[in-house]
Order: structure tokens, then sequence, then C-alpha cells
């Protein structure tokens, strides 16, 4: 009996993922692919990497390099990137191309052409006028001039790479992983462009024309890839949004000229939710979680180019002795796995489940696995141990043909082992303990009280030991506090408490034999020919606190959602509330009162007209519960945790909704830190 054939896939958001990719693949036949970190990490998890382009005839895959190059007989070359094609990323095109003897060139870009309009300040007539892509026909020109003959064939084509599907529900997007909302000290950096115009009091009052153009075309390009992705899905939308980036953004969608016929055509209907990671850094640095998956991604390092992937070390599968020589000697494993499905279930029972049901999730799989294969295994029904779990993996060892079948189960399963056993996996209980307190005494003391406590942890290197915080993880606990505590009255006794914590932090900090690159980063002393200087310590930290009371004003134009700590009563203990389950619970409300501070967007006269009648006539306005699909995104990024607790608490007030929940980056409690003090959040890096 012949084998069925597969399910066709449904026309949800992982399929509109891996469609995005087939017409690169329908190209890339005896081709040599350069592909840039945002596109290779969509690759990785809708398809499966390098791989993928390797079976569609793929020659060969590298970085996309002003030093890489096709060999002499590759006449052929594809190039993916998720920029647009202006300064850096054409000059890098134009370097590899030099170095190479291309005869056929074929360009994908992530950005749609419309936006390349924008980004070469071509007046938006010029594509009706000239009845074709008029930006992609230039520089096809450009490519066949750098290959050096007119006649030699280049292509231009726009691709909505955007996505990278890390789970059924989940949806980041790498190359918006820099895109974070405005602090106050943006706010001032406006206004000190703009002397000749009046200037902007509030981040509430900010709109697309005042922010600089690379933040304009970044935010353009998103919403441009989706309107692809919502158009993919026949969905009209209504949308919405919690903070000021968020309501740029929205309003960007709601007024996007080229969504019109989409939304006049649309069988389905959805509300989209823009929500601002500021107003809640609680949830991005703190330790609440009891999930395997997000310990996995905040404790193993990142995948080279990755944000969203760990590299799981292979070595006990082979018979090379563990060491840091035999570690670069062996590819890395990780948690993508598209191709193979029960590890791709495996990791999404990781992301859904405790912590203790998702040990048992991994037994159950080891031992599914091993008795397919026949190997030895002995069944032990007590508490799921690391140990136990490596002793299950070490019956592949050297078995080749368990090995190939099982291969990306073995990895999930091995990041799960490495994971506990790692000094930071300790760790996470400890940081976790001093936020339940925090939360406990913050009721009864101030920002000032709270410092004091903080200053005994600060220690110098050669007196701490294993349990205690290093200067990283002491800013995490700093961002914590500031995030919880919401806006703070300023005074000579919180001035003073500040000053005695500066001065002990940057005192640990020139002590440090070596900076985290983090820190290097924050400092500015990233070069090795750069010193850590008291001077620069000192400056870097007054930044950082600077930054920290911007923290503390993040919900103050907020009515209802300004504040993510619940105070403890006689009957129950203080609490952290995170705000995405506030917005949920508000969206659910049974009583449907207009959300205050779910702000809907209109989109053109009509709303318009809705809106203003709503004041004296009984005209329903819009609101989020309405429709049968729910996207959340986050500006900024989300945590593993955050996803789960967005769809149990949508699950339980409507079943039946479609939660879909995208991102610019998955959070963890380290990568929040290069975010919020290393980033330059008007200047998002966008290869201009």
């Amino acid at each position: 009996m012949s084998a069925a054939a597969p399910p066709k896939p449904q026309p949800g958001v992982p399929s509109f993922c891996r469609r995005a990719w087939e017409p690169v693949f329908a190209k890339v036949k005896r081709a040599v692919v350069f592909l840039d970190p945002a596109c290779a990490e969509s690759l990785h998890w809708a398809c499966g990497g390098l791989e993928a382009l390797l079976q569609a005839g793929a020659l060969n895959v590298k970085e996309f390099s002003s030093f890489e190059s096709g060999e002499a007989e590759q006449p052929k070359a594809v190039f993916v990137v998720s920029t647009a094609l202006k300064g850096q990323t054409l000059d890098i095109i134009r370097d590899i191309m030099s170095l190479s003897r291309f005869q056929y060139c074929v360009v994908f870009t992530g950005v749609s052409h419309a936006v390349h309009l924008q980004a070469y300040n071509t007046p938006l007539g010029a594509e009706a006028e000239s009845s074709g892509p008029v930006v992609f026909e230039q520089f096809e020109e450009k490519l066949c001039q750098w290959m050096g003959n007119m006649n030699y064939t280049a292509e231009v084509h726009h691709a909505a790479l955007f996505l990278a599907p890390l789970s059924p529900h989940l949806f980041v997007t790498p190359a918006f992983a820099a895109l974070f909302p405005l602090m106050v000290e943006d706010l001032m950096h406006l206004n000190r462009v703009r002397p000749e115009k009046k200037k902007i009091s509030h981040l509430s009052d900010v709109d697309f024309f005042s922010l600089p153009a690379e933040l304009q075309l970044a935010i353009r390009s998103l919403v441009s890839d989706l309107n692809s992705l919502l158009e993919y899905l026949s969905v009209r939308e209504e949308c919405f949004a919690v903070g000021s980036l968020s309501r740029i953004i929205a309003g960007d969608l709601a007024n996007y000229s080229q969504a019109k016929l989409r939304r006049k055509n649309a069988q389905n209907k959805a509300a989209i939710i823009f929500v601002d990671r500021t107003l809640d850094l609680t949830g991005a640095v703190g330790h609440h979680g009891d999930n395997l998956a997000e310990k996995i991604l905040s404790i193993l390092p990142k995948l080279p180019g990755h944000k969203s992937d760990v590299m799981v070390n292979m070595t006990e599968l082979t018979s090379l002795h563990a060491n840091e020589t035999s570690c670069n000697i062996i590819a890395p494993g990780c948690l993508a796995q598209p191709t193979e499905p029960a590890a791709r279930s495996l990791w999404e029972s990781l992301m859904n489940l405790k912590q203790k049901e998702g040990l048992m999730e991994v037994r159950r799989h080891l031992v599914e696995a091993a008795s397919r294969e026949n190997l030895p295994i002995k069944m032990s029904m007590g508490r799921v141990t690391p140990e136990q779990l490596h002793s299950y993996i070490q019956l592949f060892k050297k078995k080749f043909d368990a090995l190939k079948n099982h291969c990306g189960l073995l990895q999930i399963a091995l990041a799960v082992v490495q994971t506990l056993k790692d000094p930071q996996n300790a760790k996470w209980d400890n940081f976790l303990a001093f936020e339940r307190l925090f939360v406990q005494n913050i009721g009864e003391s101030t920002l000032f009280n709270a410092l004091k406590q903080l200053l005994p942890i600060i220690k110098p290197s050669r007196n701490r030991t294993a349990d205690d915080y290093t200067p990283q993880e002491f800013l995490l606990l700093l961002v914590y506090i500031y995030s919880i505590v919401g806006e703070v009255k300023t005074g000579k006794e919180l001035n003073e408490a500040e000053s005695q914590v500066k001065e002990a932090f940057i005192q640990a900090i020139c002590d440090e034999p070596e900076l985290s690159p983090l820190l290097q980063k924050i400092i500015g002393c990233e070069s090795s020919s750069t010193k850590v200087t008291f001077e620069k310590a000192t400056a870097a930290v007054n930044e950082v606190f600077k930054c920290l009371r911007d923290v503390t004003r993040a919900r103050t134009h907020m009515k209802q959602f300004n504040s993510v700590h619940i105070p403890g009563s006689h009957s129950q203990q203080a609490s952290y509330k995170p705000l995405m389950k506030q917005v949920v619970e508000e969206i659910y409300n049974p009583d449907r009162p207009d959300p205050v501070d779910i702000e809907h967007m209109s989109s053109g006269l009509t709303d318009l007209l809705k809106t203003g009648f709503s004041m004296f006539m009984k005209v329903s306005r819009p609101h989020p519960s309405d429709h049968p699909i729910l996207v959340i995104f986050m500006v900024g990024g989300i945590t593993v945790s955050e996803v789960r607790m967005i769809k149990d608490l949508v699950a339980a007030h409507k079943p039946g909704v479609e939660v879909i929940i995208l991102s610019t980056t998955l959070l963890t409690p380290q990568n929040i830190l290069e975010l919020l003090f290393a980033t330059d959040c008007l200047k998002p890096d966008i290869g201009i």
C-alpha cells in the first residue's frame, strides 16, 4: 500500500512562513547563495535552514559579507537580504560581485518596492508612470554593470521573509529585532534636532513624521510586511495600540493605502493589538516562568548570528573527549527542528508546559524513540532527573541509524540536560527568591529603601562566590526594581541612595578582571584597544540610571494599566500582575466597557465619523473582542512565559478565538539589557 499524501497545509501563519521561501527555492538551482543573518534565522525556523537551500539545488550557501565571493566556475548568484537595496547592503553586494565572475544574478529583498520608493525619495507616482517597479529595474541595471556585461541576466524581487515561526502560535521578526519603544531620553534627542519647530512635550505626542528617516523606514517596512501576511490570511483587521510607538505602528497600518483592496475582499476579521514592551520590563527581566524552554533560551549560549536559538553541545554523542577543542570540531545542535515532527512536538510542549511536566514529556519522547530502535532502555517511573535523561541519551551513542532517525529529538533533550546541569540554573532560583521578596516588601518600603537593601549585594569579583551577582546580573535586578515600582517622587534621600549604589556599581565594574561583551558595549569599550577607565564607567553608569528613571515613568500616561504591582492585604500576598494579563482581561471583560488604554486606530473617514458621532449618538466603536482572530504584536520583545499566559487567558475567557502572537524578538532576561542600554532606538540598523 502506498503512503497517503500529506494533508494540504491550512492557510495559517506557519504556512505563510514556508510559502514565502518558495520563490527563493525556485531560483537557487546551480547558484551560490548569500544570506544575511535575519533571513538565515527566518529560514532556520521555517524550513530547516541550509539543508532546504541545498535540496533546492544550491551549490553553496555563504554569509552575506564583503569578504565572501563566488568561485570562478560559479556563474550564478542569489542574494537574500532583509534590508533595503541601499547604503551598506548595496556596498556588500557590489563587493561580492567585484570578487566573482557572475553572469546571472538574482536578488531577493525583504523590503517591498513601495518602501524602496520612500527610501530613495522617489515620487509616489513614479511606479505608475513607468508601469513597473522602477527602483528594482534600476538596481537590475546596476547589477549588470557590476557583472561587466549589460547582456548578462539580473533580477530583483521582493519576498516577505520577515517571520520566524518559533511555535504554531509564536512568530518573531528577526529583521526588526532592534525595534524598541522610545524612552524619554529619545524624546529629548528628537527635540534637539527640531530647533525651529514646536517642541514635543510627551512621548504620546510623537507622530510618524517626527521620527528619524531610518525609524520611519523600519516602521513602514514592518507595516508593509504585516499587510502581506494579512493578505495571505484574507483578513480585515481593526488596529489597536497600547503605548506610544505601538500607536504610531498601528496608525500606519490602519491607514496603509495598499490595504484598501485587501480589506474590501477579506473573508476573515481580526483585532490586532500592538503593545509597547517598555510598559512592563518587570516581565522581561524577571525569572517568574516555571518553564524549561525559557531556561534553555536564557542559559545556553546563543547560536552565532541568531537571536532565538541556542548552541547545544553534541560531543557527548561522539567518541571525542569532551573538551574545548572537540566542542569546536563538532557542529552544535539547536532547538529549531521544523522537518522532524517528534522534535518539533517536544519543543512545543516545552514552551507550553511547566518544568515538571516538560521533563516528563522529554522522558516519554526518549523512551519511545529508544523502544522504536530496540535499544536496551530501563524504564523508571519516579522523578525525572537530568542524570536519568542523560543515561537515555547515551543509549543512542555510536548507533548511527538511531542517531540519524532521532537527531532533532536528541538535540532538544541534550539542551534540557545541559541547562539543568549549568550553574546558572541554580542562580535562576536565587533571582526568583530575590524578586519575590522585593514584591512583598515594595508595599511597605520605597525605592530608597530598596536601593539600600541592594548595597550589600554589589561585590567586587575578589569577594564574590558562585551564588553572588555579577555586575551584569546586578543590572537585571535594578531594571526589575525600577520597572515594578513605577513613578517615584525624587528627593534628597533617593538621590543619596542612588549615589551610593552608583559608586559601588562603578567600583565593581572597574574591579572586574574581564567584563562581559554586553557591559563592554554599554560602557563603550568593545575594541581591545579601549580600556575601561573610572571616567568611562562613571559616565556609562550615570546614563544607565538616567534610563532607569525613564523606566519608572513608562506608565505615567496610563489611566488603567498604570501599575503592575498588586499590593498585599490580610487575605493575600502582594504580587506582580503582568501588563499583558491586564490587557487580555480588559479585552474580554464581560461588561465590555470602552477600553481606556487600548486605543483604537481609525482607518479613514468612516471610522472618524463613527468616533465623532459616538460622542452624542449610540454608535458602538470597534472593540478588540469583536473578532474570532486576536493578533497581539509586542513591540520590543516577548518572553516564553508571556506567550503561554496569553494563550491560557484567551482560552479561559473566550474559547474558540484563534490567537496569533507576533513580536520583534524573543526575550530572555539578558538580551533586554542590550535593547534598553546599548541600542539606538531612533536609528535601527536597516542596512542603509
